[in-house]
């Protein structure tokens, strides 16, 4: 059985008016559509804001000394401003939820040539998000030689699966952002493949913070890089990119690369600082290794990922910084949560969109077409091509793929290795010999970073048999301890955190890395000579 069909559209307050018997010389948009002799309308619902009561009545009586069969209903909206998108949106999505549409039985097209721009705007977008379950219709008036006509209208279905073309379109575009993040580079591990699909689908979606975990060297600076990119070239973001390693922040200096300072704000603070959360306003920030971050700045963080707006170092007024936040880490902050070293509610609101990048060992499939691509990345920067022969190609890649190859540095570690074989490759051709030596040089680094450190260098070595001398047992066994944890910490602030961890938590404002400084002038020591 066809189905009825129902027209919903607002009554032009310009387009639809006219009075006397001059009103059927001019073409109103809605009294028109009850003129085509080919179409049979089973109701009209007639929208409208105001006091348009008269206009109204008016266009009722002619739909119905045209098409009798056709009902007309009224419905007044409390639009209190047509040009506020709000206003329109709001008021059009309270009628949609309580409007009896019955799509098996009737077929509904929304007509969009009447009422302002904003209100054509939001029907659109109703109908797009299938709040009206139909189609647009767009009529037009009839030509200048067809005076009588009731002009034409097209239906617009804004079901895009429909469209096989454009659908393909989409999916082609898709795959070129994929392509993208991935530098095109044909990776072939699937779960890496997948989580790059994803990624892709929320950076183009999605401002929300973006968490990438794995190990350094796993590839999160170089994504964080892509996604920013990616999010430029669709103009999602208006900014620039801006990337700082948290882990080379350390005491005052922390607070102030981030948030900024005004003059005076500390001892050396000579002049005002933006900071680089400012600078990466309307842009995407990324900060590298964001489990290395002290707890105040932890919580100044928050405040600006959620609220876009914090208080500079120093300074009486918040300022205001919209940007998008890509964090790195190599840590398991869940864990460094539950220990107390990281703030759950900055994990919290970070962890929306979380991916783990596999390290090169547990991608070997990916190996060889990464290889590739810094072969060809080399030769670009150097003018020359330069490729593997057939069995020198074979050695690297048994030896690549094997269990005996660590990649510790990840992608570092093989950037690296194809760097020294293309500048030692005579001709452009790396040989049997170049890539054996390569291999015997990877298993040396390997070899090294895998031996256990030595259990404690003797305090003599580090302050000198004379001062070791005069310490008092008590303080050689402290003093040699506190040498081990730096000597196995990556900076000074990872090494005051595990020292101080059960008193920093009493400190409101604890300073790890200064409380450790200060310890080592005590005996003559500084940072750099012990770790």
């Amino acid at each position: 059985m066809k189905k009825k069909t129902v027209i919903l559209g607002f009554v032009g307050t310009q387009l639809d008016s006219g009075k006397g018997s001059a009103r059927w010389e001019k073409w109103r948009p809605t009294v028109a559509m009850a003129q085509h002799d080919d179409l049979v309308i089973e109701r009209f619902e007639l929208l409208y804001n105001g006091s348009y009561g008269p206009l109204i009545d008016q266009v009722r009586e002619d739909i119905g000394t045209i098409s009798p069969e056709t009902t007309v209903l009224q419905h007044k909206l409390a639009i209190r401003d047509p040009w506020d998108f709000g206003d329109v949106y709001s008021s059009l999505f309270d009628f949609a939820r309580s409007y009896p549409f019955d799509p098996d039985n009737e077929e509904y097209w929304i007509h969009i040539t009447t009422g302002t721009h904003v209100v054509q705007i939001c029907m659109f977008l109703m109908t797009e998000a299938r709040y009206f379950p139909g189609c647009l219709l767009q009529t037009s008036p009839p030509r200048r030689h067809a005076a009588g006509s009731p002009g034409d209208y097209t239906l617009i279905d804004l079901d895009l699966s429909r469209y096989d073309q454009i659908a393909q379109r989409f999916a082609a575009a898709q795959q070129e952002g994929v392509a993208f993040l991935k530098s095109g580079i044909a990776t072939r591990n699937p779960q890496f493949n997948l989580m790059i699909d994803e990624i892709e689908h929320v950076a183009v979606r999605s401002r929300a913070p973006m968490l990438l975990m794995g190990p350094t060297g796993a590839g999160k600076s170089f994504l964080a890089r892509r996604v920013f990119e990616l999010k430029k070239a669709r103009h999602q973001l208006r900014g620039g990119f801006v990337e700082i390693n948290c882990a080379t922040l350390h005491g005052d200096g922390a607070g102030s690369t981030l948030f900024g300072h005004i003059k005076g704000a500390f001892t050396g603070a000579a002049s005002d600082r933006p900071g680089l959360l400012r600078t990466a306003n309307k842009g995407l920030l990324f900060l590298d290794e964001i489990g290395e971050l002290g707890l105040d700045e932890q919580a100044m963080l928050l405040k600006a990922v959620e609220e876009k707006r914090f208080l500079p170092m120093g300074g009486d007024h918040e300022v205001e910084s919209d940007f998008q936040l890509i964090a790195g880490t190599n840590r398991d902050l869940a864990a460094e949560v539950a220990a107390g070293r990281f703030r759950e509610d900055l994990y919290s609101r970070i962890n929306l969109w979380t991916y783990a990048l596999p390290g090169l060992a547990d991608r070997p499939e990916d190996i060889e077409p990464n290889l590739d691509y810094l072969l060809l990345q080399f030769g670009e920067e150097h003018g020359d091509a330069v490729r593997f022969n057939k069995e020198a190609r074979e050695q690297f890649m048994t030896f690549a793929t094997s269990s005996d190859a660590r990649w510790s540095g990840n992608f570092r570690d093989l950037s690296a290795s194809v760097t020294r074989m293309a500048t030692l490759a005579e001709a452009g051709r790396i040989t049997t010999a170049v890539a054996g030596a390569e291999i015997a040089r990877l298993q040396r680094q390997w070899r090294t970073l895998s031996q256990p450190a030595a259990a404690g260098v003797p305090l003599e070595d580090a302050i000198g048999a004379e001062a070791a001398a005069q310490l008092d047992l008590f303080d050689r066994a402290q003093l040699q301890a506190v040498l081990d944890v730096c000597r196995q910490s990556k900076n000074m602030s990872d090494a005051g955190r595990k020292l101080f961890a059960v008193s920093r938590a009493g400190k409101a404002k604890p300073n790890d890395a200064d409380r450790l400084r200060k310890y080592l002038a005590r005996f003559g020591l500084e940072w750099d000579s012990v770790s």
